[in-house]
């Protein structure tokens, strides 16, 4: 592969702490390789929306990434790109631009258009030799697509939960972690004033780690995750059994936005998006509706939900960030392609691309969890790495 000299940097799906700081990192060693940086607004829209033939959707749709202009884009949450839930693979027929050539828009199984024809005209347009895209499971599907198709794609992954295949770390799960506890004991303290249960729901549509990993740190008496379903009478059976051995008598939980009861599904609703996701959340409501009409005792349910992404980074994410960046843009400068920046085994490496699309990331169940109570149970730390994984 020859070696790019203008590449492109985007982020795709919901935003986290951390994003800035990567693209700081990159743009900053992209500048001592003598390789340029634009920036694509609005995660994959931004390519799918550039008209070749309009000047001013190149300008409202990209933007040049200087040293100088990232200089204190780091000390900030969010993403200065902006972001969307965009798939060009995948387009409503509402949706696609109006100036995207018929020949561009290519029937898909779905019945939805797929303008990835489009896509690489934009990218052969603005000059743009590489990509790294920023995103979870979803955004980075569709850079496969486009690996595929030939483009120079290294990829870093960012969920807040942690839930991308094929790396131990995503950026935004330190902070959400983090953000998570830190509310968690906040809400100790009304949850112990009125003597209630309370329960809190935080984001996880397929992986539960952050609500186990939050109630591990926190010290919550039960913890739900998205992987094992739960029991109803049993859960709550549990939680008052705990609030009556609680000095303070209350008792506090987690649970994953993606849980379920047995035999039941998980708590959706709203319209299907470019990715075949609707949205989740009130599973928590359910729970604590239910143990206040079963068991008679007053509740508190609290979403953290975007609180938990919201902010600057807390320093594990910021440091990885910048190693991601930095390491991202390594690989490009070196002509290596296909290729996805992650941390294995607490140590930095790359994996191919596609292994995203090849499985999905799950917790650990049977070394991080306690099945039958609801619970995080770590059975073995020696050689474990520092997020035990």
């Amino acid at each position: 592969m020859a070696q790019a000299k203008r590449i492109g940097i985007l982020t795709g799906g919901g935003d986290v702490p951390g994003l800035n700081a990567a693209i700081k990192a990159v743009v900053v060693r992209a500048h001592s390789c003598g390789i340029e940086v634009v920036g694509i607004r609005r995660g994959w829209m931004g390519l799918m929306y550039v008209n070749p033939d309009d000047p001013a959707s190149i300008e409202k749709w990209t933007t040049s990434l200087t040293v100088e202009g990232v200089r204190t884009i780091d000390r900030t949450g969010g993403t200065i790109l902006h972001t969307s839930r965009t798939n060009p693979g995948s387009v409503d027929l509402n949706d696609v631009p109006d100036f995207i050539a018929r020949e561009h828009r290519i029937p898909a199984p779905s019945g939805k258009i797929d303008c990835t024809r489009h896509v690489m005209k934009v990218l052969d347009f603005l000059g743009i030799n590489a990509i790294i895209p920023i995103g979870g499971d979803d955004t980075l599907s569709y850079a496969c697509r486009l690996n595929a198709e030939g483009v120079q794609v290294v990829a870093i992954p960012k969920t807040m939960d942690n839930d991308v295949f094929g790396t131990d770390f995503c950026i935004g799960f330190s902070t959400a972690v983090t953000r998570s506890v830190d509310a968690i004991n906040a809400l100790r303290t009304t949850t112990g004033s009125h003597e209630r249960i309370c329960v809190v729901e935080l984001f996880g549509r397929n992986s539960g780690e952050t609500s186990l990993f939050a109630a591990y740190l926190a010290d919550v008496d039960r913890a739900v995750i998205s992987e094992v379903p739960f029991d109803m009478e049993r859960l709550i059976r549990f939680l008052v059994e705990d609030r009556s051995r609680n000095p303070s008598n209350y008792a506090i939980m987690t649970i994953s936005e993606g849980a379920h009861p047995i035999g039941g599904a998980a708590t959706e609703e709203g319209r299907v998006d470019a990715f075949g996701h609707r949205k989740l959340g009130g599973i928590g409501y359910t729970v604590a509706r239910d143990i206040k009409e079963r068991a008679g005792i007053n509740i508190i349910y609290q979403q953290l939900a975007y609180i938990m992404r919201s902010g600057a980074p807390d320093s594990l994410d910021r440091m990885v960030a910048v190693s991601y960046g930095s390491l991202a843009l390594d690989q490009i400068a070196m002509g290596h392609t296909g290729r996805m920046v992650a941390l294995q085994q607490a140590c930095y490496t790359t994996v191919p691309l596609d292994l995203v699309i090849a499985a999905k990331k799950r917790v650990d169940v049977t070394a991080l969890y306690d099945v039958e109570n609801y619970r995080p149970k770590v059975r073995d730390m020696l050689g474990k790495p520092m997020f035990l994984y």
